[in-house]
């Protein structure tokens, strides 16, 4: 019989948190870590069978232990977001047929949400969490000219993503063979001309990422639970 895995990304550098904090997915937020949150609502929903959580350093998996859902296996992650991805990925079972992929800096997630990724995964093979861009966005070109982009064609993009355990190993294997360097998971499938369903996030999920993020995240998550 098939399962489902997630792989809990937390291995990023947190570099533009100008050393505010020792390690944002570890750093206290309303009362729990963020990771945390991550976990509890993975474990809450039910959608995995498996967990990857992806640590970078042997302080950050020790703690990331304490709060891993079961069962689980922490792999190290590597130099850039794709290379934790890929170390991911290498260590899942062989049963695996879908996997989650998300970002813990993203502590926002709710069981709801992941219930319907797993249903849609199963019929596309490939869906992305997204919400729809209300800012008027512009492209600048190298002559200082503005091209203004149709606002009703862009998505911005969040996690989890979630897809076929084969067609996002073969995305990543194309990705090193390119030797390009991504961003998300989506980009990956993208080199393959696959399509990619969209499932519209009405609710905040915003990434920490930067010091003043704290706030607006404590708030949002305050404001969630009543």
């Amino acid at each position: 019989m098939s399962r489902t895995a997630a792989i809990l990304l937390a291995a990023g550098s947190g570099r533009r948190m100008t050393g505010a904090v020792g390690d944002k997915v570890l750093a206290p937020l309303a009362g729990r870590s963020v990771f945390a949150y991550s976990g509890a609502a993975f474990a809450a929903s039910g959608v995995a069978d498996y967990y990857v959580i992806v640590y970078r350093d042997q302080r950050q998996m020790t703690a990331l232990a304490a709060h891993a859902p079961t069962p689980s296996v922490l792999v190290k992650g590597g130099r850039e977001r794709q290379d934790s991805v890929m170390n991911a990925l290498a260590a899942l079972p062989d049963d695996i047929e879908y996997v989650f992929i998300h970002d813990c800096a993203r502590p926002l997630i709710r069981t709801e949400q992941l219930v319907a990724l797993l249903k849609i995964v199963r019929r596309e093979n490939a869906v992305v969490l997204a919400h729809r861009v209300t800012d008027t966005i512009k492209q600048h070109h190298g002559d200082a000219r503005l091209k203004t982009l149709k606002r009703d064609k862009l998505w911005a993009m969040e996690t989890p993503q979630v897809f076929e355990r084969k067609l996002i190993e073969q995305a990543y294997q194309r990705v090193a063979r390119k030797g390009i360097r991504i961003t998300d998971d989506a980009a990956a499938v993208e080199l393959l001309a696959h399509p990619i369903a969209l499932l519209e996030n009405q609710h905040p999920n915003p990434k920490l990422t930067t010091p003043t993020d704290f706030a607006w995240l404590e708030f949002l998550l305050t404001k969630t639970d009543d």
